[in-house]
């Protein structure tokens, strides 16, 4: 739903509100949640997009803690994130910490019970046939245990405050062998300290040196997807600090670039926020992030990259097809972001792939205008003179979409770092392989 224009100074307040989420209460913290969920479901995508009848799967869900069985109907094609929200769009009680509950698979067959990963796709857990409607259970993560005959007791005398305290103690000074000495006597490592509102895991993933951490707790049962407090998984943290050696160990163990926060922004999304060393928002690439998350005012990733200056952040995005027309709430473009915050190195670089100069947000202003009014008047007179000769954009070359991750050449890391525009135009980037945009479409990108 399109909203009414905002002035620059508007845009700007807006943006340096959007992120203060510290001082939130938490009933509030889970209003915004339930908040988060309806609004994606509502999206094009989301949890209530129309389905053909004859891709769809029924499958009855057990939800223990309110005592509720519902039958619901699922596109299996539809990622298990998107049918979490589908359950939760269909409560009419609300469930505490909310986001860390999920999907779990009963044991069957021989196989081993277990909760399925929030960014897999439906169709790659299959149900069994023949034992009429499938059933799967809505419930907390907890840690799975492959033990049958446990003590239920001795677990419960396990997790007191003092324990699960001397557990985040020694994940905080790296003590390996500690922790395995306590995962092995049972203990959960889904919990959230009283204090600080972390998880073992996202502790970790916030540490140098913590890569044997973060393997010992996942061996361990910690969940990759459980999220701290603040609504983050361990992987948006190690992003958000920048923690190259964590993101790339949760990415190595299984972790999904894609795993969403409370307020539905990935690892990518929050790279592009905090700058830095752009190894880890070229790794979530690397790794298929996909290319399209916005926030509720309709920035995405570009956006951000744009308003905070990060030009390497933008240069990767703009080679993984990241959509330089993409407009947010106020009808802004990147290009109009940059001239709003006379961002000089990021408008060149656009400018140069090819961003259009001449679109209009929803004052009907062009990004020209956007820099006048802001009183950048050497941005507006490059803005005005950049000519159609100058541009050397990027050129998609489309592939056909597979179901599975593509397996295909890759480009080297750091390919894009300590370049200049100038530099570029002679420079063509490793293929990077197929790669997911909003559309769901995959692409793979060469330099012209």
């Amino acid at each position: 739903m399109r909203r009414s224009p905002t002035s620059s100074e508007d845009e700007m307040a807006q943006s340096f509100s959007d992120y203060s989420m510290g001082s939130e209460s938490d009933s509030s913290k889970e209003e915004t949640i339930y908040d988060t969920i309806r609004a994606t479901a509502e999206k094009p995508g989301g949890a209530r997009t129309e389905e053909s009848q004859g891709n769809t799967l029924v499958i009855r869900i057990v939800i223990q803690d309110l005592q509720q069985t519902k039958c619901l109907r699922f596109n299996p094609d539809a990622t298990v994130w998107v049918a979490k929200q589908q359950i939760l769009c269909s409560l009419n009680q609300s469930l505490k910490d909310v986001l860390n509950y999920g999907l779990f698979q009963p044991a069957s067959n021989g196989r081993d019970g277990k909760f399925l990963d929030e960014e897999r796709l439906l169709r790659e857990y299959p149900q069994p046939t023949g034992k009429g409607v499938p059933s799967l259970e809505f419930r907390y993560k907890k840690r799975v245990y492959k033990q049958s005959n446990l003590d239920e007791k001795q677990l419960a005398k396990l997790h007191t405050k003092t324990n699960l305290k001397k557990c985040m103690d020694h994940t905080q000074h790296r003590s390996v062998e500690k922790i395995v000495k306590m995962l092995d006597r049972g203990l959960d490592p889904n919990f959230h300290d009283l204090e600080t509102g972390e998880t073992p895991l996202t502790l970790a993933a916030q540490l140098d040196d913590s890569a044997e951490v973060i393997k010992v707790l996942r061996n361990g049962g910690a969940h990759l997807d459980f999220r701290a407090k603040d609504g983050m998984t361990a992987l948006h943290k190690a992003a958000r600090t920048r923690n190259q050696v964590a993101l790339k160990t949760l990415l190595e163990l299984g972790a999904s670039p894609d795993y969403k926060d409370s307020y539905g922004l990935t690892p990518l999304y929050h790279t592009a926020i905090v700058g830095g060393d752009p190894y880890c928002c070229e790794l979530l690439l690397h790794e298929h992030a996909s290319v399209c998350c916005q926030d509720e005012n309709g920035w995405h990733e570009i956006h951000q990259a744009c308003r905070y200056g990060h030009v390497q952040h933008l240069e990767h995005l703009l080679f993984y097809g990241a959509d330089m027309g993409a407009q947010n709430a106020s009808g802004n473009t990147a290009l109009h972001i940059c001239a709003l915050y006379n961002q000089d190195s990021c408008a060149r670089v656009l400018l140069f792939r090819g961003g259009n100069k001449e679109l209009k947000n929803y004052n009907s202003q062009t990004p020209f205008q956007v820099a006048i009014i802001a009183g950048n008047f050497e941005l507006a007179e490059y803005i005005k003179n950049h000519k159609e000769t100058d541009i050397v954009p990027l050129m998609p070359t489309r592939r056909p979409a597979s179901g599975g991750r593509p397996v295909s050449h890759r480009p080297a890391i750091g390919w894009a770092q300590s370049r200049t525009v100038d530099e570029s135009a002679s420079l063509v980037p490793p293929a990077p392989g197929l790669h997911r945009t909003c559309s769901g479409e995959q692409f793979g990108w060469t330099g012209s």
